[in-house]
């Protein structure tokens, strides 16, 4: 009996924990296909949109440890209901051939960061 309650002790809190505030993308990868080095920068837009009941924010946003991804994402909180989006800027002037990179969004309703991941092909100079 103890168990049953303890579980459903949990589950409530769980489900209480999970109303305050999610995030839901339309994708989190994106292909730009096949780039050239000296084409200048491509962009990409991660839409998401707030699904919970509670004001959420974009705390950080990595930058994949490269200056040449450039991330901007809203500075102000999104409302329950509301969709938001964070622009990633690649730079592939040093590349050439395949890459795969990611940056780390970091919400302020959660602790785990969500990874957003990009690739494609670059033609060398």
């Amino acid at each position: 009996m103890k168990r049953i309650l303890l579980m459903f002790a949990m589950a409530v809190v769980a489900l209480g924990v999970w109303a305050k505030g999610a995030v839901e993308f339309t994708t989190r990868e994106h292909d730009f296909g096949t780039i050239r080095a000296t084409g200048g920068a491509v962009t990409t837009t991660y839409e998401f949109t707030n699904t919970g009941d509670e004001p959420i924010s974009i705390v950080t946003v990595t930058n994949g440890g490269c200056g040449c991804t450039k991330p901007s994402f809203p500075l102000q909180p999104i409302a329950p209901g509301k969709k938001g989006e964070i622009k990633v800027t690649f730079n592939p002037a040093t590349f050439k051939g395949e890459f795969r990179r990611s940056v780390k969004v970091q919400f302020s309703n959660s602790k785990k960061r969500t990874v957003l991941k990009f690739n494609g092909v670059v033609i060398p100079k």
